[in-house]
């Protein structure tokens, strides 16, 4: 009677089990987990964002597949004060980025077709292809002196994946968890491997504006970002949204910005464009109040990047060089990784931390890196929480 597209019922682990377990319990955990930027101590303007919903242009209805035009002006406004060139005749508003992710699967590719994936990275991706019935297909990030694609990797997968090349390579800028964010060499590079074979790129760039300071000569690039003497080559797709950008992932309201050869642009805006109309997703009360949505986010987004920046730090100072932990560089994000020795599985340390500290990390290969001891632990929390969290981590560790 159902179909097969996800493995029903979810497995659970022993992690999960006991984490469950102990929330049953109401027993008092430090949570490194934790991405939901509401449940995080962080000041919102609460009767300001009342006031923003509560346009009285919400008693109407007259729905546009792309999203109302004054929300598209709203968002095209806050693209560009962000360093992406964009315009709202380029803009298609979505309710959410996962959604984006699917509307650009419906309309890229067709059941079973191959859509490149980055690994390590956020495990939604699996669950998103699945639905689409389309197979994800991972590529390699590798650690070097930072993490980075693996281009060569990259190129013979584009080249080897089967009969037909795959339809999408997406691309999160920065990566999930790995905090490794695209170089305007590495953006040249996956346009002349994707142009010529027609594959477009989908650049997830959520958590772009949370970008740490790099080293000289090393900028951060969006796809969606000025290019100085040429025009790009390839279609791709920049996501964003409230979520993360302005840390209201409560207010359901995403976007997908294109850029490409103009003719493939007006092809895929036709498309989405129909898609879109099948839904209707975004909420008028959403769009109508963006634009100040996006001002307040801004506000909010700032205090998010304190947040992450003095937690980050507060990590680094724990973890000095010559420790037998090691802090991974990052280029940008809300997680920071942390190499442990390799002396226990990875699930036998999580369960030590969250069963006798009462700390939840989550272990490296929820994200699918290649190998062990990682713990990936969100810079979300409140100062105080991730201090104490740290300390017990450590002593884990070492004892």
């Amino acid at each position: 009677m159902f179909s097969h597209r996800l493995a029903w019922p979810p497995r659970e682990n022993r992690l999960s089990i006991l984490l469950k377990e102990k929330r049953r319990r109401q027993e008092p955990l430090l949570d490194l987990t934790e991405s939901n930027p509401t449940r995080v101590g962080l000041a919102y303007p609460a009767a300001r964002l009342a006031e923003a919903l509560a346009d009285p242009g919400v008693t109407s209805y007259d729905p546009d597949p792309r999203g109302l035009a004054a929300a598209r002006e709203a968002v095209a406004a806050f693209c560009v004060r962000h360093g992406q060139s964009a315009s709202p005749d380029r803009l298609l508003l979505t309710a959410s980025t996962s959604e984006a992710y699917a509307l650009l699967f419906k309309m890229l590719a067709d059941p079973g077709d191959a859509i490149l994936t980055p690994r390590p990275s956020y495990p939604l991706f699996d669950d998103l292809a699945a639905l689409e019935a389309v197979r994800p297909t991972p590529y390699p990030i590798i650690l070097e002196h930072r993490w980075q694609i693996d281009l060569d990797g990259l190129a013979g997968l584009l080249d080897g994946a089967g009969p037909l090349p795959p339809r999408a390579l997406v691309l999160v800028n920065p990566n999930n968890p790995t905090g490794n964010a695209l170089r305007p060499k590495e953006r040249r590079a996956l346009e002349d491997l994707c142009a010529p074979r027609d594959v477009a790129i989908i650049s997830d760039e959520v958590f772009l504006d949370y970008r740490f300071e790099t080293a000289a000569g090393e900028d951060i690039v969006s796809m969606a970002g000025a290019r100085p003497s040429e025009k790009p080559s390839v279609l791709s797709f920049t996501l964003g949204g409230l979520s993360k950008s302005c840390g209201l992932p409560q207010m359901k309201l995403g976007w997908i910005l294109m850029h490409g050869p103009e003719s493939l642009v007006r092809q895929a805006m036709e498309r989405l464009e129909l898609i879109a109309d099948t839904y209707l997703s975004v909420g008028t009360p959403v769009q109508r109040a963006a634009a100040r949505l996006l001002l307040m986010g801004e506000e909010i987004g700032e205090e998010i990047r304190d947040r992450v920046r003095r937690n980050r730090g507060a990590l680094a100072a724990a973890v000095p060089q010559g420790s037998s932990c090691r802090l991974l560089p990052a280029d940008g994000g809300w997680y920071a990784v942390l190499q442990v020795p390799a002396v226990q599985p990875e699930e036998d340390l999580v369960l030590g931390l969250l069963g006798k500290d009462g700390v939840v990390v989550h272990p490296g290969y929820f994200f699918d890196f290649p190998r062990e001891a990682f713990l990936v632990l969100s810079l979300l929390p409140d100062p105080a929480t991730v201090a104490e969290a740290i300390e017990k981590i450590l002593q884990r560790v070492a004892g």
